[in-house]
């Protein structure tokens, strides 16, 4: 029986992020406005036939799943990595600190600077619409971030965890990452989230503070090339 994370934008958007999704039974995005994630149901033709339509000229979309990606012929993934898929199934160190707030529409100016800076993965100002943001200000400047991305039935993705390069070694992603995580928690959900293969250092972290490996992911970045 296949996991409900094995295609996580799948079944994001056939179930809790249902009204977002672009598309039909065999192939469903997001908003590109929102977050430019893309599966299909399955690799077979109609599936894929389907999800041909849902990409136009001029535009990308990013796959992320624990299989094979298969694509039709009018498309084609411009660049192509491995990553992991990471759970926290046991209870997480409880986490407090003043400096941890809310971050709000006001904040999202300084969000996206800071997203555009480190490049924890894909994120625009649309992030708001699928979950909360907390961060980590000093002297009155967002210097950490990190919130909800992607929702399953039960599950959470923890998504966004940056830092600063000033204040990179301060423990902020950790304390970011173990707040999130247990907001989530809270709500009786899995937290869980995903991180290139070969960022060895994010995924210490991650495993430092109670993550475990579930699955390796495939991604690939699409584009039209008919």
């Amino acid at each position: 029986m296949k996991h409900v994370l094995d295609r996580p934008v799948w079944s994001a958007l056939g179930t809790r992020h249902k009204a977002f999704a672009q598309g039909d039974n065999l192939a469903r995005r997001y908003p590109s406005s929102i977050v430019p994630f893309a599966a299909t149901a399955a690799n077979d033709t109609e599936s894929l036939r389907a999800f041909d339509r849902l990409v136009p000229p001029n535009d990308s979309v990013i796959m992320l799943q624990a299989g094979p990606i298969a694509l039709p012929d009018g498309l084609s993934a411009i660049s192509a990595a491995s990553g992991v898929q990471m759970v926290a199934e046991r209870s997480l160190q409880i986490v407090s600190d003043e400096r941890v707030q809310r971050l709000t529409q006001h904040d999202a100016a300084e969000m996206l600077a800071l997203a555009s800076l480190t490049k924890p993965g894909p994120f625009t100002l649309g992030a708001f619409s699928l979950g909360d943001f907390w961060g980590v200000k000093i002297k009155g400047r967002l210097v950490a971030m990190a919130g909800e991305r992607m929702k399953q039935p039960g599950y959470t993705e923890l998504s966004g965890v940056c830092s600063h390069p000033d204040f990179r070694g301060s423990g902020l992603g950790r304390l970011l990452s173990l707040f999130v995580a247990n907001q989530i928690a809270a709500r009786g959900e899995v937290p869980y989230l995903h991180a290139y293969a070969t960022n060895a250092a994010a995924i210490r972290l991650y495993e430092s503070i109670g993550f475990r490996l579930r699955s390796t992911m495939n991604v690939a970045v699409v584009q039209r090339t008919d």
